[in-house]
Protein backbone atom coordinates (compact mmCIF):
# COMPACT_ATOMS: atom_id res chain seq x y z
CA UNK A 1 0.00 0.00 0.00
CA UNK A 2 1.38 3.38 -1.01
CA UNK A 3 1.68 6.01 1.73
CA UNK A 4 -0.79 8.86 1.04
CA UNK A 5 1.59 11.37 2.67
CA UNK A 6 4.97 10.70 1.04
CA UNK A 7 4.17 8.16 -1.70
CA UNK A 8 6.54 5.52 -0.30
CA UNK A 9 5.43 2.08 -1.48
CA UNK A 10 6.31 0.05 1.62
CA UNK A 11 3.88 0.47 4.54
CA UNK A 12 3.26 -1.88 7.44
CA UNK A 13 -0.04 -3.08 8.87
CA UNK A 14 -0.09 -2.31 12.60
CA UNK A 15 -3.62 -3.44 13.44
CA UNK A 16 -6.53 -5.16 11.62
CA UNK A 17 -10.11 -5.51 12.76
CA UNK A 18 -13.53 -5.97 11.18
CA UNK A 19 -15.92 -3.05 10.91
CA UNK A 20 -19.02 -2.96 13.12
CA UNK A 21 -21.17 -4.77 10.54
CA UNK A 22 -18.40 -7.22 9.55
CA UNK A 23 -18.72 -6.09 5.93
CA UNK A 24 -15.12 -4.84 5.70
CA UNK A 25 -11.70 -5.00 7.36
CA UNK A 26 -10.18 -1.86 8.82
CA UNK A 27 -6.38 -1.74 8.82
CA UNK A 28 -4.17 0.77 10.64
CA UNK A 29 -0.96 1.24 8.68
CA UNK A 30 2.33 3.00 9.28
CA UNK A 31 4.81 4.32 6.73
CA UNK A 32 8.40 3.26 7.36
CA UNK A 33 9.67 6.26 5.41
CA UNK A 34 7.85 9.26 6.95
CA UNK A 35 6.36 7.63 10.06
CA UNK A 36 2.78 8.78 9.33
CA UNK A 37 -0.15 6.53 10.23
CA UNK A 38 -3.31 6.05 8.19
CA UNK A 39 -6.29 3.71 7.91
CA UNK A 40 -7.41 1.61 4.95
CA UNK A 41 -10.66 -0.30 4.56
CA UNK A 42 -10.98 -3.51 2.53
CA UNK A 43 -14.34 -4.70 1.20
CA UNK A 44 -15.35 -7.78 -0.72
CA UNK A 45 -16.22 -6.96 -4.31
CA UNK A 46 -18.18 -9.66 -6.10
CA UNK A 47 -18.03 -8.05 -9.52
CA UNK A 48 -17.06 -4.86 -11.31
CA UNK A 49 -20.17 -2.74 -11.71
CA UNK A 50 -20.68 -0.17 -14.44
CA UNK A 51 -23.37 2.48 -14.21
CA UNK A 52 -25.24 3.20 -17.44
CA UNK A 53 -26.37 6.84 -17.32
CA UNK A 54 -29.63 8.00 -18.91
CA UNK A 55 -27.68 9.57 -21.79
CA UNK A 56 -25.97 6.22 -22.49
CA UNK A 57 -22.60 7.05 -20.94
CA UNK A 58 -20.98 4.26 -18.94
CA UNK A 59 -19.00 5.05 -15.80
CA UNK A 60 -17.52 2.78 -13.11
CA UNK A 61 -19.76 2.36 -10.06
CA UNK A 62 -18.56 4.59 -7.23
CA UNK A 63 -19.58 3.37 -3.78
CA UNK A 64 -18.37 6.61 -2.20
CA UNK A 65 -20.62 8.67 -4.48
CA UNK A 66 -23.60 6.54 -3.46
CA UNK A 67 -22.73 6.96 0.24
CA UNK A 68 -22.24 10.71 -0.21
CA UNK A 69 -25.66 11.19 -1.82
CA UNK A 70 -27.36 9.20 0.93
CA UNK A 71 -25.50 11.18 3.62
CA UNK A 72 -26.58 14.46 2.02
CA UNK A 73 -30.23 13.44 2.03
CA UNK A 74 -29.92 12.33 5.69
CA UNK A 75 -28.03 15.45 6.84
CA UNK A 76 -29.30 16.70 10.21
CA UNK A 77 -31.66 13.72 10.51
CA UNK A 78 -31.53 11.36 13.53
CA UNK A 79 -29.79 8.53 11.65
CA UNK A 80 -26.48 7.12 12.88
CA UNK A 81 -23.47 6.68 10.59
CA UNK A 82 -23.52 2.89 11.10
CA UNK A 83 -27.05 2.80 9.72
CA UNK A 84 -25.96 4.75 6.64
CA UNK A 85 -23.14 2.24 6.10
CA UNK A 86 -25.63 -0.63 6.34
CA UNK A 87 -27.88 1.09 3.79
CA UNK A 88 -24.99 1.55 1.36
CA UNK A 89 -23.84 -2.06 1.89
CA UNK A 90 -27.39 -3.29 1.29
CA UNK A 91 -27.77 -1.35 -1.95
CA UNK A 92 -24.36 -2.54 -3.20
CA UNK A 93 -25.21 -6.16 -2.31
CA UNK A 94 -28.51 -5.92 -4.19
CA UNK A 95 -26.72 -4.53 -7.24
CA UNK A 96 -24.05 -7.24 -7.14
CA UNK A 97 -26.64 -9.97 -6.55
CA UNK A 98 -28.60 -8.87 -9.62
CA UNK A 99 -26.06 -10.75 -11.73
CA UNK A 100 -25.64 -7.82 -14.10
CA UNK A 101 -22.44 -5.87 -14.55
CA UNK A 102 -24.16 -2.96 -16.29
CA UNK A 103 -26.58 -1.23 -13.92
CA UNK A 104 -28.88 1.55 -15.14
CA UNK A 105 -28.60 4.67 -12.96
CA UNK A 106 -32.39 4.62 -12.67
CA UNK A 107 -32.22 1.23 -10.92
CA UNK A 108 -29.75 2.57 -8.36
CA UNK A 109 -31.90 5.65 -7.74
CA UNK A 110 -35.04 3.55 -7.26
CA UNK A 111 -33.27 1.22 -4.79
CA UNK A 112 -32.11 4.21 -2.74
CA UNK A 113 -35.54 5.83 -2.86
CA UNK A 114 -37.24 2.62 -1.70
CA UNK A 115 -34.81 2.38 1.21
CA UNK A 116 -35.13 6.03 2.21
CA UNK A 117 -38.92 5.91 1.92
CA UNK A 118 -38.99 3.27 4.68
CA UNK A 119 -36.29 4.95 6.78
CA UNK A 120 -37.01 8.69 6.83
CA UNK A 121 -39.65 10.63 4.88
CA UNK A 122 -37.66 13.89 4.91
CA UNK A 123 -34.57 12.18 3.48
CA UNK A 124 -36.80 10.47 0.93
CA UNK A 125 -38.18 13.81 -0.31
CA UNK A 126 -34.69 15.37 -0.33
CA UNK A 127 -33.25 12.52 -2.39
CA UNK A 128 -36.24 12.51 -4.74
CA UNK A 129 -35.93 16.25 -5.33
CA UNK A 130 -32.45 15.76 -6.77
CA UNK A 131 -33.04 12.35 -8.37
CA UNK A 132 -36.25 13.47 -10.09
CA UNK A 133 -34.83 16.93 -10.82
CA UNK A 134 -37.52 19.10 -9.22
CA UNK A 135 -37.42 22.55 -10.78
CA UNK A 136 -40.12 24.47 -8.94
CA UNK A 137 -42.20 24.40 -5.78
CA UNK A 138 -45.10 22.73 -7.61
CA UNK A 139 -42.88 19.67 -8.24
CA UNK A 140 -42.39 19.33 -4.49
CA UNK A 141 -46.08 19.89 -3.85
CA UNK A 142 -47.11 17.20 -6.34
CA UNK A 143 -44.56 14.72 -5.00
CA UNK A 144 -45.40 15.26 -1.33
CA UNK A 145 -49.10 15.10 -2.17
CA UNK A 146 -48.57 11.70 -3.78
CA UNK A 147 -46.99 10.26 -0.63
CA UNK A 148 -50.34 9.60 1.00
CA UNK A 149 -52.06 8.08 -2.03
CA UNK A 150 -53.02 4.43 -1.59
CA UNK A 151 -51.28 1.88 -3.76
CA UNK A 152 -53.31 0.34 -6.60
CA UNK A 153 -52.28 -3.17 -5.45
CA UNK A 154 -54.45 -2.86 -2.34
CA UNK A 155 -51.77 -4.15 0.01
CA UNK A 156 -52.14 -1.16 2.33
CA UNK A 157 -48.86 0.53 1.46
CA UNK A 158 -48.59 3.94 -0.09
CA UNK A 159 -47.80 4.28 -3.76
CA UNK A 160 -44.19 4.18 -4.87
CA UNK A 161 -43.36 6.55 -7.66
Amino acid sequence: MRCPFCGHEDTQVKDSRPTEDNAAIRRRRSCGNCGQRFTTIERVQLRELTVVKTDGRRVPFDRDKLARSIRISLRKRPIQEERIERIVNGVVRQLEASGESDIPSKQIGELVMDTLRELDPVAYVRFASVYRNFREAKDFEDFVGSLGEPDKTGDGRTAKR
